[in-house]
């Protein structure tokens, strides 16, 4: 990782957006809007951890108003600061805009080690963290929605809402406060590998547009691409598992002890167990150990996946990346100098403001079911099975043949709501994909797929700032 004194992550967010504004119409004034960070909150708690006092710090970034609520996680690492955490609120903005979202963009974070502490004492600082957010009014439905992030996850939220309830009394909609939540506390089915989910289904429609495979000189579809994944936390190990299910071959994996690489394919599920039984993916029988996390990424294969930090791919090894395709799972994993080096040697870049955001649009779907406080699929469930079911005795009639046990299953099944949540989510990577490839294609491909990705998000936001007539 580069040193933070030398790389503003947020600078490098406004050097990539200074790129995209260039080929839109919109005046200096309203780009440096959409640009700016509206609000910035740093607060420092004390919190008693043990015998002793200690004094934490943290942070909750409001980018942009032009939608409310703002949205985005929150992070616990010792990496975090004002920079990284404006960065991903800035990202936040323009990861919404480009997966028609309507929420402005926000981030937190919390700068300690999550590993440090025991479970009560991580639950004192969350839940000190979210009094914190609504004393300054910086969390509620219609206001600010966080979600889990690096170090965190739906146990963190729980603690969150909670904490948000009881000092919101009787409020209808306070499950809406957060998202990522346990299913039990108001959660939404499938939202766990929704981020995963979302960078496979995004990648899918990339490899399925030939005249691009042909530029790379690969064939279309997934089935037998060679995929390297970097990260087997929450959104590497998903990926890693429906790029596997799918038939891709998973050639290296990489954790933050180290990597495996395998030109013969690793099995993916044997991974996981070996490396649940050794504490290690390290000396997977049958694979060769990198010495880190980041060599695996140099190794030969078809699609790259960095799914860990941010800057991972940077001007010291960009011109070592051997994949043709690079899918960004994590936030910010490549830097603006690796974005050129690697755009040189015709490598494609699928941009992380597109390619993670099944996060989000899976916390949308969360929110809109806290809003309106019922399940997705509960009201047509059985009517769709019923309809179905009439449907297929009218064929079998008319036919005179049967539908076998599994075709009749298949038939008869109504959406539930992890079926619905993946249908929402399958057709706004799809067709965002296409937004951004349209646009590239308008540019006539003479920049990059990141570059137009912001013209699609700065478009997006410019209008709404425009039709809010908010400019005195």
């Amino acid at each position: 990782m580069e040193n933070q004194g030398h790389y503003s992550f947020f600078q490098g967010v406004e050097r990539n957006f200074d790129k995209a504004s260039k080929y839109t119409r919109f005046e200096a004034g309203i780009l440096e809007q959409i640009k700016a960070c509206n609000s910035v909150y740093r607060m420092k708690f004390p919190v008693r951890i043990g015998d002793s006092i200690e004094v934490i710090e943290a942070y909750r970034v409001q980018h942009s108003h032009h939608k409310l609520p703002c949205k985005g996680g929150i992070r616990y690492s010792m990496d975090v600061n004002q920079d990284e955490v404006m960065a991903l609120a800035a990202l936040m903005t323009y990861k919404c805009a480009i997966v028609n979202v309507p929420f402005g963009g926000g981030k937190g974070g919390i700068k300690i080690d999550p590993k440090k502490y025991t479970t009560f004492e991580l639950e004192k600082i969350t839940r000190r963290y979210a009094s914190e957010l609504v004393k300054k009014n910086f969390i509620g439905p219609g206001i600010d929605v966080p979600a889990p992030d690096y170090g965190t996850g739906s146990r963190e939220m729980s603690w969150i809402v909670d904490t948000y309830a009881s000092l919101k009394p009787g409020e209808v909609d306070a499950l809406a406060c957060i998202t990522g939540k346990p299913v039990t506390q108001g959660g939404v089915r499938g939202r766990t590998e929704a981020t995963g989910l979302g960078v496979y289904y995004g990648i899918r429609e990339a490899v399925s547009i030939e005249e691009d495979m042909t530029r790379l000189g690969l064939t279309t579809g997934v089935k037998g691409k060679k995929v390297i994944v970097q990260g087997m936390g929450n959104v590497g190990y998903h990926a890693a598992k429906f790029f596997y299910d799918n038939g891709a071959i998973i050639v290296g994996l990489s954790e933050y002890e180290g990597g495996i690489y395998s030109e013969a394919g690793l099995n993916l599920y044997e991974v996981v167990n070996h490396r649940k039984s050794t504490g290690s993916i390290l000396n997977f029988p049958g694979a060769t150990n990198m010495a880190t996390s980041s060599t695996t990424l140099e190794m030969p294969c078809d699609i790259l996946i960095p799914s860990a930090l941010e800057n991972v791919i940077n001007a010291s090894n960009a011109d070592r990346i051997q994949a043709k395709i690079i899918g960004e799972g994590a936030n910010g994993p490549l830097t603006p100098e690796a974005d050129e080096i690697l755009g040189a040697k015709g490598v494609m870049i699928i941009p992380d403001m597109y390619l993670n955001a099944g996060g989000v649009t899976v916390s949308y779907f969360e929110w809109l079911k806290n809003l309106s406080h019922v399940r997705f699929g509960r009201m047509d469930k059985r009517f769709s099975e019923n309809q179905n079911g009439s449907i297929l005795n009218a064929v079998e009639n008319l036919t005179g043949k049967k539908a076998t046990d599994t075709e009749r299953k298949q038939i008869l099944h109504g959406p539930d709501e992890a079926d619905l949540v993946y249908s929402g989510l399958e057709d706004t990577m799809i067709s965002s994909y296409h937004e951004i490839h349209e646009e590239w294609v308008r540019l006539e491909r003479k920049v990059d797929m990141r570059t137009a990705a912001f013209v699609v998000a700065i478009n997006k936001v410019g209008v709404s700032y425009e039709e809010l007539g908010i400019f005195p």
